[in-house]
């Protein structure tokens, strides 16, 4: 274990090493279509490694995971639908970053998590009153808020799934539709947002080898997620993602 110590960001601890395999879980289940585990590891990473180190420490293993979340998922969805949420997901990637030294990620976990249950409200309101709000979720202010909104919490803490997830969702996407465009969108604004983690020091030599001890467990989670999700019919589908979100938003705030 003392070569975890030397080489790694992992403590020497065995039961840490088995927590963060957990979480690194939680980033495949994420992206085979799971989105509200996302937001589990952004809580069982900043606790292991410090709130900054861990947004470095994620990245890598998310980008290997949106690279087979991408395969898995590539027959639904298009990138037609990604491209008009590039540029004010980029223009939150560049916010983010430029807030990244600014803003305690403590706080930056509360905001966000208070955002997600407010998107959660509101696509229940929609459920209810989807006639009079359809106009809303299909004007170009809607998708831009939304993009710039997972783009500047991505940067900051990782945490953009369950946001993307509440936009997919009032967009009433077919399934296989939804995993498609939500693996093309963060395949997209990972590799985006690597350079510049990269500039402030968050991904290092370091960074890397823990990711490498913690892949095996990213893979574990997208086979345990695409096999949850062959599973399970659309409306159950709908159900387990706003419970996962909503879980997960209050962990992130509590945490």
């Amino acid at each position: 274990m003392s070569w975890l110590t030397d080489h790694t960001l992992l403590p020497a601890e065995p039961w840490i090493l088995l927590i963060a395999l957990v979480g690194a879980a939680c980033i495949g289940m994420s992206k085979a279509g799971l989105a509200g585990t996302a937001t589990l590891n952004v809580v069982i990473m900043a606790k292991i490694f410090g709130a900054k180190p861990s947004v470095g420490v994620v990245l890598p293993m998310l980008i290997v995971a949106d690279f087979l979340g991408f395969m898995i998922n590539r027959g639904g969805g298009s990138w037609r639908r990604v491209w008009p949420m590039v540029p004010p997901a980029v223009a939150g990637v560049l916010i983010g970053w430029l807030l990244l030294d600014r803003i305690d990620n403590a706080t930056a976990r509360v905001v966000i998590g208070w955002l997600i249950l407010a998107l959660l409200a509101f696509n229940v309101v929609l459920d209810r009153r989807r006639e009079q709000l359809l106009a809303l979720t299909r004007h170009r202010t809607f998708a831009w808020g939304m993009g710039w909104t997972a783009g500047c919490t991505t940067m900051l803490a990782n945490a953009a799934g369950p946001v993307m997830t509440v936009y997919l969702l009032s967009q009433r996407l077919e399934k296989n539709e939804h995993l498609g465009v939500f693996s093309r969108f963060f395949l997209f604004i990972n590799l985006f947002k690597l350079p510049f983690s990269g500039n402030v020091g968050l991904v290092t030599a370091k960074s890397l080898l823990t990711n490498a001890v913690l892949l095996p467990g990213v893979l574990a989670g997208v086979a345990l997620g695409w096999w949850i999700l062959r599973r399970t019919g659309q409306r159950a589908f709908e159900t387990t993602l706003a419970w996962l979100t909503a879980f997960a938003a209050v962990w992130l705030i509590a945490g």
